[in-house]
């Protein structure tokens, strides 16, 4: 398992000055989200090829490949106009990325509203049958640019559980479909209790596609779920390595929430449940 961070995570600095320190910290791998690396807009002009080009050159050479190029706009917006351009984008970052050289382009599957807001709705069918819809386009971009679209499930989004997940999954029917598995996002105060069965339900229901793995920890406070660092909540992340290790050879797994001065230490924690496991 090549262990790593989003870049957005890393000390405050230009890309070039992040990517260098996610190498100096022993990590192997980059989760980037360019809206929140730069100013500029990440629309369209923005992402051209030289840039792509520049990019791949700058993480070579501190030898830290890049696993997600991040993208996150809702696909299931009831505003048309607001819909294509976010489609566009879509394509914008898989056409980027088909020259930058990363693992996958990842998202995660938005809300039936212009607010991008979890309501009851997110849980239907029309919402479902709506982001498979908006996806569908997106993802033939993706196979025409060879380049892998990964969608993340999350309990407050629309594809909230394995079996919607499966859904989606099978809807699309694409070899570049695939799946970033957060297991601690399939999570609400209403079922962490039964967070064990969750993740193996997920990897019984779509281990196959799984091409990269978030990792973080959680704790529940006032009634609520909050996310921390690896390492510093109520996570036991044995079954999810253990699948890794057995089934996911050389897989991306970067970690979430962390700062700069627990990131190191989250990485150990992680590296050492991984070589514990058998």
């Amino acid at each position: 398992m090549q262990i790593g961070i989003r870049l957005h995570d890393v000390a405050a600095g230009t890309i070039e000055e992040r990517a260098h320190t996610a190498h100096e910290q022993g990590f192997a791998c980059a989760h980037i989200a360019l809206s929140k690396l730069c100013d500029y807009k990440m629309t369209l002009p923005e992402l051209t090829p030289g840039w792509a080009m520049y990019l791949r050159k700058v993480f070579a050479k501190e030898d830290v490949d890049i696993a997600v190029l991040g993208c996150y706009l809702n696909l299931a917006t009831p505003d048309r106009a607001a819909l294509a351009r976010n489609q566009e984008v879509y394509k914008a970052h898989l056409r980027f990325a088909s020259l930058l050289g990363c693992g996958v382009v990842g998202t995660e599957t938005g809300a039936p509203n212009t607010e991008y807001r979890f309501e009851e709705a997110c849980h239907t069918e029309a919402a479902l049958n709506t982001l498979i819809t908006n996806l569908r386009p997106v993802v033939e971009c993706a196979e025409r640019s060879g380049v892998i679209m990964a969608l993340e499930p999350v309990y407050k989004h629309i594809m909230w559980n394995p079996k919607q997940t499966r859904r989606v999954l099978d809807a699309i029917g694409s070899p570049n479909l695939r799946i970033i598995f957060d297991p601690v996002n399939l999570l609400d105060i209403s079922n962490y209790e039964n967070r064990e069965e969750i993740f193996a339900e997920a990897i019984e229901t779509f281990g196959d596609e799984i091409a990269m793995i978030h990792l973080k920890d959680f704790t529940v406070e006032d009634g609520k779920l909050v996310a921390c660092a690896a390492g510093d909540g109520l996570m036991n992340y044995d079954a999810i390595l253990r699948y890794a290790k057995e089934h996911k050879p050389y897989i991306h797994a970067t970690l979430e929430n962390t700062k700069p001065e627990n990131a190191v230490r989250a990485r150990e924690f992680i590296q050492g449940r991984y070589d514990a496991v058998s």
